[in-house]
């Protein structure tokens, strides 16, 4: 299998152009869009390792804190994530209910775990299926910002239902947690370089190949 980067052609990251890298550049720019190129990103698992740890620690109070605090004349009732999962449950919307718990539980766990798990076997030197790992990476890419739709309600009601000294629903602290853990995520699934999976494979069948003229 040839790699792009054995043969000196790399990718633009912003454009998507591949060409032909110059030799000894000390700063490869694209030719069609003038982005930075490199080979690799700079530091790509040691960054995202860093947005993971933060992510880890911040999930917590995301769902422990309410993420929005609803105030009326009957006092104050303050509701967290898996709340409002269980109130749409009881009120007859599943499918609602089934959507926040999606959007706002599932994904972030798995964009977490998804990651972690290929941030390890990048440093392992994995060769295992990279095919499916490379698509586990798209994936997580594209599904991430669709974490916010939790914050998306809680802003929309913010501004919409003000109703003076009846009632007023403000944003609580779990709902400031929980869009920092979808944006870190975001940032951690765009510093990592999904490139770093087929390296391994290069490593590997260099290897063999060195090995097999050895014994020739």
């Amino acid at each position: 299998m040839l790699m792009a980067r054995s043969m000196g052609v790399i990718g633009c990251e912003s454009c998507g152009l591949a060409q032909q890298a110059t030799p000894n550049a000390k700063q490869m720019v694209c030719t069609r869009c003038g982005a930075t190129m490199h080979f690799r990103k700079p530091d790509s698992i040691s960054r995202t390792w860093a947005l993971l740890i933060a992510s880890y620690v911040l999930i917590i109070p995301a769902n422990v804190m309410p993420v929005m605090a609803t105030g009326s004349l009957f006092g104050t009732e303050k509701d967290t994530i898996f709340g409002g999962v269980v109130y749409l449950w009881t009120s007859n919307s599943e499918v609602l209910a089934i959507i926040l718990f999606c959007a706002s539980i599932i994904i972030p766990f798995a964009k977490l775990f998804s990651l972690t798990f290929l941030l390890i076997s990048v440093q392992l030197g994995s060769t295992w299926n990279p095919r499916f790992r490379a698509r586990l990476y798209r994936m997580v890419e594209a599904i991430g910002r669709w974490s916010m739709i939790d914050v998306y309600v809680a802003t929309m009601l913010t501004a919409l239902v003000q109703f003076g000294n009846l009632m007023n629903i403000r944003a609580g602290a779990g709902a400031i947690a929980f869009a920092t853990v979808v944006v870190l995520t975001i940032f951690a699934a765009k510093s990592f370089d999904p490139r770093l999976i087929w390296d391994a494979i290069d490593r590997s069948k260099g290897n063999n190949s060195t090995s097999e003229e050895l014994h020739v």
